[in-house]
């Protein structure tokens, strides 16, 4: 396989995993779109974040974006990002 096909195939592969491993790991930690799930990575981080901010989960945190993920997944504009910045880097690459 020439660079070019090997570039391709990276890009292909990278925005895949970008577009749904990502959702896939963070549903996983128990971000899910009805919530954070009981007794989860999700809960516990819930939990620490809640206590060191004085019972609530500080808007922006990396809790609240996880669960923003977890709830809505990745938006179209933010899939398109992905898969332009994957094929400017399969462009550069070759």
């Amino acid at each position: 396989m020439d660079s070019a096909a090997r570039a391709l195939v990276g890009t292909v592969v990278g925005a895949g995993v970008a577009c749904v491993g990502i959702p896939a790991v963070v549903a996983a930690l128990g971000f899910t779109a009805g919530g954070i799930a009981a007794g989860s990575v999700a809960a516990k981080m819930m939990s620490a974040s809640a206590i060191a901010n004085g019972g609530g989960v500080a808007a922006g945190s990396i809790v609240a974006v996880l669960q923003s993920l977890g709830a809505a997944g990745l938006s179209a504009a933010t899939k398109f990002a992905m898969a332009a910045g994957a094929a400017a880097l399969g462009a550069i690459i070759r």
